[in-house]
């Protein structure tokens, strides 16, 4: 077993590299990871492959903190479920109080005592009415996070035109930026439906392009070269 292992998240369906902190793992184990939100369940699918030996400071990445049972996975379910209730509700006050944002996703805390609700907006927005709406509703307590539309699309997932999932919410950790200029360099032409993504912003896989080529171009001169 590697100092990583790869997992898949069961909320969100995303790859997981952890420390499997001397747990012995096989396989199709459920597992309780560290995250943002006290824990996540996921699924062991590689403990010695290619992936989990790419390079990655061992120290940043999360540990699983125990093997789940029976309990832990009910408790994620009841929490899906929360999760959905909640959504619902918070887009019926936001329409209510006719609210300028769009709802992303909510994810509640392990412990069930603090719910974060996702969304976008094009500036500030009063949500205070709203907060309490939630918070009476709900009895936790209540987070608003503003997110970016690539963050968004990140969250939410989906397919790209090449008929992949979304880079974005299959394995980039940071966004890049992207300019125009990377179109340009590849003689890519310059038109919005063809380059950008479902977030409506330029495409990620832009800079990777031209980065393979730059390695390709680099590559072959030193084969001339020689």
């Amino acid at each position: 077993m590697s100092e990583l292992i790869c997992l898949k998240s069961q909320s969100t369906g995303k790859m997981i590299r952890a420390r499997p902190g001397g747990l012995n793992l096989v396989q199709g184990d459920l597992c309780l990871v560290e995250s943002e939100f006290g824990g996540e369940l996921a699924l062991v699918v590689d403990l010695d492959g290619p992936v989990c030996r790419h390079p990655k400071r061992v120290d940043e990445a999360p540990k699983i903190l125990r093997k789940a049972d029976v309990e832990d996975e009910r408790r994620f379910e009841w929490l899906q479920e929360r999760e959905r209730k909640a959504f619902e509700f918070c887009l019926s006050r936001i329409k209510f109080w006719n609210l300028p944002m769009k709802l992303t996703a909510v994810r509640y805390y392990y412990s069930d005592k603090k719910g974060v609700f996702f969304y976008t907006a094009d500036g500030r927005v009063d949500f205070r009415q709203l907060v309490k709406d939630l918070a009476k509703e709900l009895r936790m307590r209540i987070e608003m996070r503003q997110v970016g539309v690539r963050d968004e699309a990140k969250m939410i997932g989906g397919l790209g035109v090449c008929g992949r999932p979304l880079c974005c919410a299959s394995f980039m950790k940071t966004f890049e930026p992207v300019t125009i200029q990377k179109a340009r360099k590849q003689q890519i032409a310059i038109n919005p439906t063809k380059i950008s993504g479902l977030c409506g912003r330029l495409m990620c896989c832009l800079a990777f392009e031209e980065e393979s080529r730059g390695r390709m171009y680099y590559e072959e001169e030193v084969l001339t070269e020689d």
